[in-house]
């Protein structure tokens, strides 16, 4: 490839080989360094700290009276009565930043997706209220329909089918009124063509040029989301699925694809999605492209390893902690997860 590429730099450059392990048993006895809590420490090749940590938060409006997610144990939509506590807490346990996600309404879901765009809908006012509140807290905010659609899609339907283009330009109107509310981070997870350099021009064009955005770069057409879409009341209203738009399961290359387009269009950070049955995606992202990347451990993930450990089957508490590292050594630089707060205290305490 030639070097006035725009995508040269972004080639993986051949790793060498590392020297090949010298010594043999009983000499070389790799149990030494395992011996002792002191030791192990002292040699642990990967590192969770509670900077790799962003809690996924679900809010809903106080007409709404279903704070519980039952297939989420532990996991409630917040009021924003209760939204700047809950996020003061986070900020309390060193929790760098937080994902909001609405719960909307039914009446409020239309064919149009009209209140995305709406400057004063929940995810607005939150924004506002935790930036007044909780004023050192990042705040990343959803960019999608799916909340707000009434056929749960995360782009525009037209007879069956999902627009791409159309959906762009209900996207970038979105980011924008999120923007303007104050928020830190867009994070577009409708994986629609082209939205990333469509909604950078639109945030700069409204002087928002210090909004960063995360793209969903790679994001899978996943089995393990279906807690999630039960969080923000988007599963019921879903008319089909989504594999017109989000990746196949199957596909490796693709994602590498994918996120040089999103870093060529201007992302800031990409994240891969889900994580624990992507690591390998997170690994090849990170080793090809040496940017920011994170890894969201899904509704699903987090489902499992709770309803788990609820039945005594899994440590629970142990497997939280095994899973977040295991993103962090993958090469992730930073983890989604709605084990956030629990995992802060427990990373705090030591």
């Amino acid at each position: 490839m030639p070097e006035d590429s725009p995508n040269f730099l972004r080639q993986a450059v051949p790793t060498q080989p590392k020297a090949a392990i010298t010594g043999a048993y009983p000499t070389l006895r790799l149990r030494r360094n395992r011996t002792h809590d002191w030791s192990r420490r002292l040699v642990a090749e990967t590192h969770l700290s509670v900077d790799d940590l962003i809690w996924p938060v679900f809010v809903r409006d106080e007409s709404c009276p279903d704070a519980e997610i039952a297939a989420m144990p532990g996991v409630r939509r917040f009021t924003l009565s209760e939204l700047s506590d809950a996020v003061g807490h986070a900020a309390e346990l060193g929790i760098p930043a937080i994902a909001l996600f609405p719960y909307v309404e039914d009446a409020k879901k239309t064919p149009e997706c009209h209140e995305a765009v709406n400057g004063d809908n929940l995810v607005c006012r939150a924004v506002r209220q935790i930036k007044a509140e909780v004023p050192g807290v990042g705040v990343i905010c959803d960019v999608a329909l799916d909340p707000y659609n009434a056929l749960g899609h995360d782009g525009l339907v037209r007879g069956g089918r999902v627009l791409n283009d159309e959906s762009i330009d209900l996207l970038c109107r979105q980011a924008q009124v999120q923007a303007d509310a104050g928020c830190d981070v867009v994070a577009p997870s409708d994986m629609m063509d082209g939205r990333i350099g469509r909604i950078r021009a639109c945030l700069d064009v409204a002087g928002h040029q210090d909004v960063a955005i995360c793209a969903y770069a790679a994001k899978y057409a996943s089995a393990f989301y279906g807690p999630f879409r039960q969080a923000i009341g988007s599963g019921a209203a879903l008319k089909g699925d989504k594999k017109t738009y989000q990746m196949d399961p199957a596909n490796s290359d693709e994602a590498l694809r994918e996120v040089a387009l999103d870093l060529d269009e201007g992302a800031d950070l990409v994240m891969v999605k889900p994580g624990m049955p992507y690591l390998d995606i997170i690994r090849r992202v990170k080793e090809n492209f040496s940017v920011p990347t994170l890894a969201y451990q899904v509704s699903g993930e987090y489902s499992m390893i709770q309803a788990a450990a609820q039945n005594g089957w899994i440590a629970g508490e142990a497997a939280m902690m095994e899973s977040l590292l295991a993103f962090k050594r993958a090469g992730a630089d930073g983890v989604f997860t709605y084990f956030a707060p629990t995992a802060a205290e427990k990373l705090r305490a030591g």
